[in-house]
């Protein structure tokens, strides 16, 4: 609508040079000549060329000045997204760094004679370390799909197979929380072609996802379902939700709702991030319906064979 605007503008424009540029014309020929009918051919020709040339200019002008503006506005943008992502990058690495430094100068300032602290700290610094690793792999991971440097290796498998061992793999994790997993599909084997091994990665950063933000007694159910071309898998749980103004950016990196809560429950911060690009490089899609104190859905798509 706006760009209808601006060349309505233009149309009006041209409009006006072109009458102005014949009603001078028409004036010198009131002044020196007499022949009416020869100013009535001249003038029209004259008015369509002004009026073309004129609306031709500046609708170039107009195209030109908005990618102008759209350029200035996507190096803004990435500028912005930049910093955000460069100090995000250094809070995440900071905090287990400071740790495990902190560990160590206890341990070599004495505690490492003391046997009530010295296996527990040691412990912690491991515990920060392999905090770190996983940043920086994850953070690898995505580099590399997102230079599609990262080849995937295409085979059909079941998916329901996959999603019945990711949801055993959890189950562990969920004895203190007493959250229940479940898997629900019309058939009991549902065959896809993709990358077993991302999809596989897909749907234990979901699940491991829908577990750290859900409620205690509370369930995440993972329902298949066949279409036409496709899969779609819905993993859904009755957690702690999403509010709506942050759906639109809950794949970004190290993207977080409530950081406090996040950082008390682990996780690099990257999991979505890797998920989103993991689906986009199957040339297939993810969405997210939430509701806060009620629950999260993410639904993706995968191809079935041809």
């Amino acid at each position: 609508m706006f760009q209808r605007f601006k060349f309505r503008i233009a149309f009006i424009v041209a409009l006006s040079v072109s009458l102005a540029a014949v009603g001078f014309t028409w004036l010198n020929e009131l002044m020196f000549s007499s022949f009416v009918l020869g100013f009535s051919v001249f003038g029209l020709m004259l008015f369509l060329f002004t009026f073309f040339l004129v609306f031709l200019l500046l609708g170039k002008y107009i195209s030109k000045r908005d990618y102008n503006k759209q350029q200035i506005n996507a190096l803004k943008e990435a500028e912005r997204y930049r910093k955000e992502f460069l100090g995000n990058v250094s809070h995440e690495l900071k905090t287990p760094i400071f740790n495990v430094q902190g560990y160590v100068l206890t341990l070599l300032d004495g505690g490492l004679e003391d046997p009530d602290i010295n296996k527990k700290y040691l412990q912690r610094a491991e515990n920060n370390i392999n905090r770190i690793i996983s940043i920086v792999e994850d953070l690898e991971t995505i580099s590399k799909l997102e230079a599609r440097e990262l080849q995937l290796e295409f085979s059909t498998f079941d998916i329901i197979k996959v999603v019945r061992e990711v949801l055993e793999m959890h189950e562990m994790h969920t004895v203190d929380s007493n959250i229940i997993l479940s898997c629900n599909s019309e058939k009991e084997v549902v065959w896809v072609e993709a990358d077993k091994n991302r999809i596989t990665q897909v749907i234990d950063n979901l699940v491991a996802n829908s577990i750290r933000y859900g409620i205690s007694s509370g369930r995440t159910n993972i329902y298949v379902k066949e279409n036409r071309s496709s899969v779609r898998v819905d993993v859904t749980d009755n957690g702690i939700g999403i509010a709506q103004k942050h759906l639109s950016r809950i794949f970004e990196r190290f993207y977080r709702v409530d950081k406090s809560r996040s950082q008390k429950l682990g996780g690099t911060g990257l999991g979505l991030s890797i998920v989103k690009h993991i689906i986009d490089a199957h040339n297939q899609s993810i969405s997210v319906k939430s509701k806060p104190n009620i629950g999260t859905t993410f639904s993706f798509t995968v191809n079935k064979p041809k």
